[in-house]
């Protein structure tokens, strides 16, 4: 649907896409630039998808420990939000929660998966705990309507069936949930009350009891692995951080069934993508909504940033970032610094050359990690 430019509400919204291990470090970087900036602080909305949902997580329940100061910066981000996903981001969590949902009857991949958040990253916190403000919303697919489920504060549910008000659920639940990548991780069972839901517009599955008996939930990028339509129209300024795939141009694509299919399903996948980010770029150029948008495999040079210099980025390196693998697996000391380095620069760049009146406090950039340097 377009951008509404009436129906806006003042204020920034993030949304931070998909991508496995790599995506959490990308957005660290990015979170990490926004911090400095006096962005993040201020934000008003954050919507997350997948490996998104892992840094969008521990944000939020890291979120009054950051202690804010006035100009939107938090001297704590470091320490309360980095390290530990750093540490989370050096193991092999996927392959464990195979082997562990494989070999015990009582407990899915995903819900391994979920402990692991919960042990590791301690997102056992309600999402009734979290803050008011930023509006934290993670985002799953509901594989019965086929739609995006969301996770927040305010409610859980999707449109075609209804929302559950203020939602018991823990933050573990509704990032694994995001972050169930099928067939592996794909998908989890989650039993709930259907008195729990509340009808509303458009809820045309509603009657139809059964859909909130059980929801069968996967990967939210199954449906929008930008996370862009929980932000889509509803504010002042949208900011938007891609760290999913790129699409692999293949001259040599296997022929043979299994290939096929696989191909099918990419093709169909990057076609959405396309048309979501076509339409953000087009309501941004007919000035319906102010913000920016960045990807891992950005020529930064489209990015001018004049007033202060953007840090100078070697496009080969680029190329060999965008092409990691999106897996939730250990991440090495060179790839982590590497991926924080360039989430850091790119949303840089994109945010002082496309929404400079965003910055609430100007500092010159400099590389988190500069035996990492990208240049």
């Amino acid at each position: 649907m377009p951008l509404d430019p009436d129906a806006r509400a003042d204020g920034i919204a993030l949304a931070l896409s998909g991508g496995g291990f790599r995506a959490v470090l990308f957005h660290v970087g990015v979170l990490w630039r926004l911090n400095e900036l006096g962005v993040l602080g201020r934000l008003a909305r954050l919507s997350s998808v997948s490996g998104g949902s892992i840094a969008s997580g521990l944000l939020a329940v890291r979120w009054p420990r950051l202690a804010f100061e006035g100009d939107g910066h938090s001297p704590r981000f470091e320490t309360e939000v980095v390290a530990p996903l750093r540490d989370f981001c050096a193991r092999n969590i996927d392959v464990a929660s195979v082997l562990s949902g494989a070999f015990n009857p009582f407990r899915s991949a995903g819900e391994a998966v979920a402990e692991e958040y919960r042990q590791r990253l301690g997102l056992d916190a309600s999402l009734q705990s979290l803050p008011d403000t930023p509006r934290f919303v993670f985002n799953a697919t509901n594989y019965a309507t086929g739609v995006s489920f969301r996770f927040s504060k305010p409610y859980a549910g999707d449109y075609r069936i209804g929302l559950i008000p203020k939602p018991r659920f823990d933050v573990a639940t509704a990032v694994a949930c995001s972050s169930a990548f099928p067939p592996v991780l794909a998908p989890i069972a989650l039993d709930v009350r259907p008195e729990d839901f509340t009808r509303v517009d458009g809820a045309d599955l509603y009657d139809q009891v059964d859909y909130r008996r059980r929801l069968i939930l996967a990967d939210g990028g199954v449906y929008d692995n930008l996370g862009l339509e929980t932000v889509w129209g509803r504010h002042a300024m949208v900011l938007v951080s891609d760290a999913g795939k790129p699409f692999d141009i293949d001259p040599g694509i296997g022929t043979m069934a299994p290939r096929q299919v696989l191909r099918a399903m990419d093709i169909g996948l990057n076609q959405a993508l396309a048309l979501r980010k076509r339409m953000l770029i087009a309501a941004y150029a007919r000035g319906e909504a102010q913000g920016a948008f960045w990807a891992i495999d950005t020529d930064i040079a489209d990015y001018p940033a004049t007033e202060v210099p953007r840090l100078p980025v070697d496009p080969a390196r680029v190329a060999d970032l965008a092409a990691i693998r999106t897996r939730l697996d250990r991440f090495k000391e060179q790839e982590q610094c590497e991926l924080i380095n360039w989430g850091y620069a790119v949303s840089d760049a994109a945010v002082r050359s496309r929404t400079p009146q965003a910055v609430f406090r100007p500092q010159a950039p400099a590389w988190p990690y500069p035996r990492h340097a990208l240049s």
